[in-house]
Formats: C-alpha cells, sequence, structure tokens
C-alpha cells in the first residue's frame, strides 16, 4: 500500500534524522540551496544552555528584517518552547549566516490572520502542511502558533 505525501511528510516529521538532515546544509554553508522559504533558527536550550538547531518553512515576511514561521507542533515543539524561555536567537536564510535575532510569540488572533495570509498567498504549500498536520493528528490546523523574528542587520 502506497503512503499519501501528507502521511510521508508526517512520518519524516517525526522521524528525527530524516528532521534534522537540513541541518547539515545549513551548517556546511550550503542552505541556500534551499531558496529563501526555509531557513535554520539557532535557539539555545532551556535547560541544557547549548545551541540546538531546526529547519523551518518561513510563512511570510511582513517587513523587511521580519519573519514569519509556524509552529506545526504547536506549543510543544522543543524549538519553541526554548524561544519562549530565551527569545534570543540567530537565523541563517539564503546567503545570510547565523545573524543575530529576537522571537515574538504572536498571540493567537495574530497567528490565525498570518497563517490566513500564508494559506492565501501559498494555497498549495498550505494545503499540504494542513494535511499534515491533520494526518499527524495532534491539533487543529488553525490553531497553529506563529512566531514573528525580528533579524537584525
Amino acid at each position: 500500500m502506497a503512503l499519501s505525501p501528507s502521511r510521508l511528510g508526517a512520518l519524516v516529521l517525526r522521524n528525527r534524522r530524516a528532521a534534522r538532515a537540513p541541518v547539515a546544509l545549513y551548517r556546511r554553508g550550503l542552505g541556500w540551496l534551499l531558496g529563501s522559504r526555509m531557513l535554520m533558527l539557532e535557539h539555545v536550550g532551556r535547560r541544557s544552555g547549548e545551541a540546538r538547531y531546526a529547519v523551518l518553512e518561513v510563512i511570510g515576511r511582513p517587513a523587511p528584517g521580519r519573519i514569519l514561521i509556524a509552529s506545526g507542533f504547536g506549543h510543544g515543539s522543543q524549538w519553541y518552547r526554548n524561544l519562549e524561555a530565551e527569545p534570543r536567537c540567530h537565523v541563517s536564510i539564503s546567503r545570510l549566516r547565523r545573524r543575530p535575532a529576537r522571537a515574538r510569540l504572536l498571540p493567537a488572533d495574530e497567528s490565525e490572520e498570518a497563517l490566513a495570509r500564508y494559506a492565501r498567498e501559498h494555497p498549495a504549500s498550505w494545503d499540504f502542511l494542513r494535511r499534515v498536520i491533520e494526518e499527524d493528528g495532534t491539533r487543529d490546523p488553525r490553531s497553529i502558533p506563529v512566531v514573528e523574528l525580528h533579524v537584525e542587520n
């Protein structure tokens, strides 16, 4: 029996090795291969104090130096919880490497608005993300928390 793309996506996201594979590209300076719709977030572990990394999709750019990312696994995502504890982080995107940034966790109404805009601007990507989240069964896709990163120049 063949896996649907959304089921495969859910399995990949739950597989630590597969989900972390893009980090190696960024750490070697090859993040630009993934384009400007992906970024690597370097954040501090809330318990360990050590650098942690996550490659995430950019869902919006409301202004210069501001980038929106969504936590598909909700408030329980490790990177989300780490930013909650320590909002200072670094961002690598396209050819920019390790730029200092500060995270702002958006309230529910702003998150919903950002996701609605993403759905309008990237309907195929939103449809895939929505199906992956529904396949995973962890939450309602409309309640995904969104983080705004303020990237320093």
